[in-house]
């Protein structure tokens, strides 16, 4: 499970990577690096949540809706924050029953641990989660107001 998600990262930062090298390479920015908290190399720890299948078995469709709305007024606070930089469903049913994840903004799992805990979903058992520490780009956090400026609406 945990070789799973290592190598689904590892494939992004490849692709990732291969795109990069493409272009010219860029001035090195230490003040940029070090507002992002970047180490020699560009990166820092996050913490990603695996959201998976909770217990709750919740057949009120207007309660679920209400859970549903909060889960997703509650990612953006955290993203308001700066606390959550990824977040998401995936598309595809899978055998470790992941519903989605969340890519925090911190090393520390305690405190990855005490955010997840305020969505309503995870508080009501619609999702229980997993909790892994990651390593990888510190820009990951400023592909979010990029994506203000491409969506024309939020779910």
């Amino acid at each position: 499970m945990k070789l799973k998600i290592y190598v689904i990262f590892t494939v992004l930062m490849a692709t990732l990577s291969y795109a990069q090298e493409k272009k010219e390479k860029a001035k090195f920015n230490q003040e940029l690096a070090t507002s992002l908290g970047a180490d020699q190399y560009g990166m820092k720890a996050y913490t990603i949540v695996m959201l998976t299948t909770g217990s709750a078995k919740i057949e009120d469709k207007a309660k679920m809706s209400t859970l549903m709305k909060g889960h997703m007024a509650n990612i953006g606070k955290l993203a308001d924050e700066g606390k959550i930089i990824v977040a998401g469903p995936f598309l595809e049913k899978n055998k470790e029953n992941y519903r989605g994840m969340f890519i925090f903004n911190t090393k520390s799992k305690e405190e990855a641990e005490q955010w997840v805990k305020t969505d309503p979903a995870v508080q009501a058992g619609v999702f229980s989660y997993e909790i892994f520490p990651w390593y990888g780009s510190a820009a990951l956090p400023l592909y979010l107001k990029h994506h203000e400026e491409i969506s024309k609406e939020n779910p």
